[in-house]
């Protein structure tokens, strides 16, 4: 029983050898590069589009909560000044108004940061799309096998492919694709 677990125990070890060399030899075969994704996000110019794009679409909104802003601020400020020579009621009322329009504004508030909020994923999920494509062409141009985005610890400039994808985006975003 010694003699064949010895066997099975060699036979084993240089499977696993043979296989651990078969592997390396593959290895050396295969070209791997990293990008910054995070980075692309930040710097791409089709980034600073997208905010411009929102920031206009979402502007007359904004416009109008800061106008319901002052007007409250105003009722406040009538309140605060007339409110020991207005009647009771009247003054009742205005605080009454204020409180409504507050509670508006507030509603209307959050509905606006939730509308946003939604519009720029929506933008910013396209932009990855564009991104994962650009990435994809060029590792197939440099005929890169495998390209990470994260969990690297370390990585050559000469295995980072940013900025060549940085470089192709500003490009496309001249070109108006």
């Amino acid at each position: 029983m010694k003699m064949k677990l010895n066997k099975t125990l060699t036979a084993f070890l240089t499977a696993l050898l043979l296989f651990s060399a078969g592997q390396a030899t593959a290895a050396d075969t295969y070209k791997v590069a990293f990008v910054e994704v995070a980075r692309l996000m930040r710097d791409a110019p089709q980034v600073e589009a997208v905010r411009k794009r929102l920031k206009k679409e979402f502007a007359r909104r904004d416009e109008d909560l800061v106008a319901q802003q002052k007007q409250v601020k105003k009722l406040e400020e009538k309140l605060q000044r007339d409110g020991a020579i207005m009647s009771e009621a009247e003054a009742k009322r205005l605080e009454r108004d204020i409180l409504s329009r507050s509670r508006k504004i507030k509603s209307s508030q959050t509905e606006f940061q939730e509308d946003l909020a939604l519009r720029q994923n929506e933008e910013l999920g396209k932009l990855r799309k564009v991104i994962a494509e650009v990435i994809t062409q060029v590792a197939k141009e440099d005929k890169i096998d495998v390209v990470l985005e994260a969990g690297v610890v370390y990585v050559s400039d000469r295995a980072n492919i940013t900025d060549k994808v940085l470089a192709r985006l500003k490009a496309q975003s001249k070109s108006g694709n």
